[in-house]
């Protein structure tokens, strides 16, 4: 069986539509599938596409579900060959408040979904949360910075600029491929290894 994404299957260019026009996320995005695919030209174009929950995801479902509703919504209303969507949100985990991303990626035909490491956060961070303040504004006013969730968001302020939205979300794109690069493997329900 080929691969969806094996190179035999793949156009001379690479559509990828994101689900957002937030430049970190259309980075992310560009940045994976450019690794994963370094011999071809990958076009990313980043549409609004409604997630469905609130601005600021509360847990880890809601997260996950803005993420598939993007995807879905990509995959329905605009043409190419992959679908990408990043939904950033946040939950009270039995270890504290952390934010995190869902990745949903889809050919049309398949879809795999994806969750990027998790950052803790403050307790007074969470508190605004939970008052309906949105994550990058909380970071903008503890930081002095503007607009730092379309830079490197609070992963970047406070991991002192060793990581930021753009690298975690890349990383996140590049293991949600997996099942899409080897579709192969991941739809074999009882062939031994």
């Amino acid at each position: 069986m080929t691969s969806i994404c094996s190179p035999t299957s793949l156009p001379p260019s690479l559509q990828v539509v994101v689900g957002s026009t937030n430049p970190v996320k259309i980075a992310a995005a560009r940045g994976a599938i450019a690794k994963l695919f370094p011999d071809y030209e990958v076009k990313v174009q980043g549409v609004v596409a409604p997630s469905g929950v609130a601005e600021q995801p509360m847990t880890d479902a809601e997260t996950r579900l803005g993420a598939v509703n993007r995807c879905q919504y990509c995959a329905l209303h605009y043409q190419g060959y992959l679908f990408v969507a990043i939904e950033g949100g946040v939950d009270n985990f039995i270890d504290g408040p952390a934010t995190f991303a869902y990745v949903v990626i889809s050919n049309g035909t398949q879809q795999s979904v994806g969750r990027s490491c998790q950052l803790p956060l403050p307790s007074r961070v969470y508190q605004a949360l939970e008052q309906g303040e949105e994550l990058g504004n909380v970071m903008d006013r503890l930081f002095n910075t503007t607009n730092i969730k379309q830079q490197g968001g609070a992963i970047a302020l406070l991991t002192a600029h060793q990581a930021s939205r753009t690298s975690v979300y890349e990383q996140a794109c590049i293991l949600a491929l997996a099942p899409l690069i080897h579709s192969e493997l991941y739809q074999q329900v009882s062939d031994a290894i």
